[in-house]
């Protein structure tokens, strides 16, 4: 049976950040993930947490400056150091937390440098932030995004990612799959599901085109899902999608498998 984590950052937006865990909760949540925590001191949204009874699965290294088009720093020539600023704040947010995953992001592509520059600093990077995720007992995730919603990310493939995770040879990374992503990139996606099984430490999911609900549009999650239990997928599976309505409304994709409106 799939385990479902709310994505805070784009479900329960009706509510202030540190609401939206007991939010989550009413509606039958016992997980939840999210971009950034470091608008909030990391006790906090611990505390949240705890308070809702939900787990937290993953959040995301520090990006930048968002608004002016910022994606993180892992594979740009000459912010090693902000990368692994990043790295360390993470590191000590995911300890507060008990949370086992960090994304690490790549970041764009500089009009400054060649993608094979900054491969190879993302795989230098890599390889120290592995370093440091193995000795902290956690997890560092490498998701693909697609060309579409984030044009001039660094990987944007399956097959990138983990040619980044082979490169570095840690246990201490894996693949973020983020089934969205995928679908506008790769498609195939139970192939993919089931060929890329043990390299994948997290899920994600969104309805595509249009990142809503997932029962909305071309993929047919029920399918999928039947497919990871079959496999003996037993991770989290984020709903990194945005409602189209207020979020309760739209959770009846959701009602065969415990989540409903709360």
């Amino acid at each position: 049976m799939p385990r479902f984590a709310a994505n805070l950052s784009m479900m329960f937006n009706e509510v202030p950040f540190l609401d939206r865990f007991a939010a989550a909760a009413r509606c039958g949540f016992r997980g939840v993930e999210f971009l950034f925590p470091y608008e909030w001191p990391a006790e906090e949204v611990a505390r949240a947490a705890k308070d809702a009874g939900v787990e937290i699965a993953l959040f995301n290294t520090a990006a930048g400056d968002w608004a002016k088009g910022e994606r993180g720093f892992g594979g740009v020539p000459g912010l090693e150091g902000r990368f692994a600023e990043a790295v360390d704040q993470a590191i000590h947010y995911a300890r507060v937390l008990g949370c086992p995953n960090v994304h690490l992001m790549a970041g764009l592509v500089p009009g400054s440098a060649t993608r094979e520059a900054c491969e190879a600093v993302f795989v230098a990077n890599l390889r120290a932030a592995a370093g440091k995720l193995a000795a902290a007992g956690l997890t560092g995730l490498l998701e693909p995004l697609n060309t579409l919603d984030v044009p001039g990310y660094l990987h944007n493939r399956t097959d990138h990612a983990l040619g980044y995770i082979a490169a570095v040879g840690s246990p201490a990374l894996k693949l973020q799959l983020d089934l969205y992503h995928v679908q506008i990139m790769e498609g195939d996606l139970a192939r993919k599901v089931e060929g890329l099984a043990g390299q994948y430490g997290h899920v994600q999911i969104a309805g595509n085109p249009g990142r809503n609900e997932p029962d909305v549009g071309e993929i047919h999650y029920p399918f999928l899902f039947e497919t990871f239990d079959r496999i003996g997928y037993g991770g989290w599976i984020g709903c990194e999608y945005r409602p189209k309505a207020e979020t309760s409304a739209g959770l009846g994709w959701a009602a065969p498998w415990g989540i409903r409106a709360g």
